[in-house]
């Protein structure tokens, strides 16, 4: 497939993946994700062409006008949706399969400085929640969601949900949904509930005890005064 016709289809995808666009214009003004794909289409071609200046420059300006970092040299597939797009980083050694969606201040980053594969394998059909941040030479299996601001630094199979710092697999089986961005299980909102449970519990346990202490402390009270009087 020629890069006008995967430039195409990232357009293509955008419209298709966003519920918000209301007209074509929107592509060119609101969506840096789509941009910075664009650019990195152009700027890959020129660094697999030994062009590898020119390329740093193009996604540095990229950067500039997008606040989207993606190296020219990492590899990303087809159908690639970045929403919002901000602060995503995408590192050198980083690939990415085909049908990703990635959300704002996603991090593809390394642990090491080595000259080695050291940034994430993304494979096809994963969805990234925003802030989440992938670290080191790790995979993600197909259809996998990572949680928002989780933090992942080993692998995470195929058609699970992990969430969290640092991030676990809370959930096995791929959800199903016409949508292609799922929902991601609040781990936060479930956490806070069951304290909020807890605490009814043990506030209910303490009512019970103290009723039944002030009983027995009535109670001998009312022997003392008895033999007292007796």
């Amino acid at each position: 497939m020629g890069l006008f016709s995967i430039i195409k289809e990232d357009f293509a995808t955008v419209k298709k993946s966003d519920p918000a666009i209301k007209s074509n214009i929107e592509l060119f003004f609101n969506y840096p994700g789509l941009i910075a794909i664009v650019h990195y289409r152009i700027a890959h071609k020129l660094y697999t062409k030994n062009m590898k200046v020119f390329a740093r420059i193009l996604m540095g300006w990229t950067q500039f006008i997008t606040n989207i970092d993606i190296h020219p040299s990492c590899i990303i597939g087809r159908r690639i949706f970045i929403d919002h797009g901000i602060g995503v980083v995408i590192g050198e050694t980083a690939i990415l399969k085909d049908d990703i969606t990635i959300y704002q201040g996603v991090t593809l980053g390394g642990v090491s400085l080595e000259q080695v594969k050291r940034h994430p394998t993304i494979e096809s059909g994963v969805t990234i929640g925003a802030g989440a941040k992938i670290l080191g030479n790790i995979t993600i299996g197909e259809n996998a969601k990572i949680g928002a601001n989780s933090v992942v630094i080993k692998d995470v199979p195929q058609n699970t949900t992990a969430v969290g710092i640092p991030a676990r697999v809370i959930q096995k089986g791929r959800i199903q949904e016409s949508s292609a961005m799922n929902k991601i299980p609040d781990i936060d909102r479930q956490l806070f509930n069951y304290i909020l449970q807890k605490i009814e519990i043990i506030e209910s346990k303490l009512k019970e005890d103290c009723k039944k202490e002030t009983k027995e402390l009535d109670e001998i009270y009312d022997s003392f005064i008895k033999t007292i009087k007796d």
